[in-house]
């Protein structure tokens, strides 16, 4: 057995050129492709209640996800969403092995359904790309080489954009594009930063991420059982491999159309490797050659590794069990925070310097009254205090914007005879446009 790797055995790199392949996956997954970068490209531009539907604005702290608003002391909510989606993708690759890497994952979505797309354009099919490759530099080749990587720079730049609109807006980012670069020389900076690695990324490095730096790939064999579905080749129908006109042969005729298709150029018929992302290519190329010597379809499929070896197989089995369980107690534990989660923050908090003032018979504390309007719309806040002491405060409504805040003084003082021991003071806050309410509350104290 003869293992192949764009990786050679001495650490250095064959680079991969694949193949053209048509069949169901590779048009399937094409249109998959359009559909996610549409998705992508349009996002920005759509808009929620008069916010985007997704904007991680990180300079001023806020986020508005799909209508809803967030402020910074809504970040733990990132925790549940970041573990909840890698557990998601654990969940998924226990049932069906490396689907997203194949499908979904966005260094495949752009490098097969754009950059590779290009160079096809440009270059011509494989056959013509390796004559190019070995052709000393001409005109022709350099013309060549010029339209490619210039097509990959806009296209990168493109990627870029779009991927800084989701963190300054696409209104902002428009006017950036509009104006000087000195005026606004962060973002540019982060623009030219980004579409630097998406172009070193895209027009060379390409599927060495996938083997050397994402960590997804490495932890397959603990995330994946021999009842998982993955690409498999049937060697029990395959082997012995052979030529056409070989009686004595298996299924495989040995065309290595699997091989050359492949766009991290492993053989699948070595096996379940770590460089397989699932992209299927080899089914579509394996199913064409298939249908051309009139042998039925299947020597490579998706299937897992039991049923390639024709044991029993078993989708229910205790990791999925368990998974399932967890995804629902991760999904009961991060609804019960975000049903719990106000719309509002009012908190009294206890002003600087000493506790507490002792002076003509009373004591006295001071408080500042916090309140955020954590909401897309202005809000009118009412607050009413309780407790033995009494609270001065400049008024007792006010309206925020669209996530304002606002300190608000206020003092509790009471007769020093009548202060038996520390006690709460309880401050009730009600939006009067949703009658939410918040209580807070904080110790009065005294000598």
């Amino acid at each position: 057995m003869q293992f192949k790797s764009s990786i050679r055995t001495d650490g250095s790199r064959e680079k991969v050129r694949i193949a053209d392949v048509a069949g169901r996956f590779t048009k399937a997954r094409q249109i998959f492709f359009y559909v996610l970068m549409v998705i992508y490209a349009l996002v920005p531009f759509i808009k929620v209640n008069g916010k985007p539907l997704i904007f991680i604005d990180i300079l001023h702290r806020q986020f508005f996800l799909f209508g809803f608003t967030y402020n910074a002391q809504d970040f733990y909510l990132v925790f549940f969403l970041l573990s909840g989606a890698l557990f998601t993708l654990f969940y998924i690759t226990a049932v069906a092995g490396r689907l997203w890497c194949g499908w979904a994952c966005p260094q495949t979505v752009f490098l097969e359904g754009v950059f590779r797309r290009i160079e096809r354009l440009v270059e011509g099919p494989k056959s013509e790309q390796l004559l190019l490759a070995q052709s000393p530099w001409n005109f022709k080749k350099i013309v060549k080489f010029i339209i490619k990587h210039f097509l990959f720079v806009i296209f990168a730049c493109a990627v870029s954009h779009i991927f800084l609109s989701y963190f300054v807006s696409m209104d902002e980012l428009l006017s950036f594009v509009r104006h000087n670069p000195h005026e606004h020389w962060v973002a540019f900076i982060w623009m030219i930063s980004i579409t630097a690695v998406i172009y070193f990324n895209y027009a060379w490095f390409r599927e060495q991420l996938c083997l050397i730096v994402c960590p997804y790939g490495k932890m397959q064999s603990a995330l994946t059982d021999d009842d998982t579905l993955v690409i498999g080749y049937d060697a029990l129908r395959g082997e012995p491999r052979g030529k056409v006109s070989d009686s004595s042969r298996g299924a495989c005729i040995n065309c290595r159309r699997c091989v050359d298709v492949c766009p991290t150029g492993i053989d699948i018929r070595n096996g379940l490797q770590l460089e397989c992302i699932g992209c299927a290519n080899c089914i579509d190329a394996c199913d064409e050659i298939m249908d051309k010597v009139g042998q039925a379809r299947g020597l490579v499929r998706y299937d897992s590794l039991n049923g390639l070896l024709k044991k029993p197989r078993h989708i229910l089995r205790p990791r999925i069990y368990l998974y399932t369980v967890l995804f629902f107690v991760g999904l009961a534990v991060f609804s019960f925070f975000l049903f719990k989660r106000h719309t509002f923050e009012a908190n009294i908090l206890r002003a600087p310097g000493i506790p507490y003032v002792l002076t003509e018979g009373k004591i006295r504390n001071q408080y500042l009254l916090h309140v955020i309007n954590k909401t897309a719309e202005k809000a009118k806040f009412t607050f009413k205090f309780s407790g033995e002491a009494n609270v001065i405060i400049p008024f007792l409504e006010i309206e925020l914007g669209s996530l304002e805040e606002k300190r608000i003084p206020a003092f509790a003082e009471m007769d020093a005879k009548k202060f038996k021991g520390q006690f709460n003071i309880i401050l009730t806050s009600t939006n009067t446009q949703t009658g939410e309410v918040v209580v807070s509350q904080i110790p009065f104290l005294g000598p």
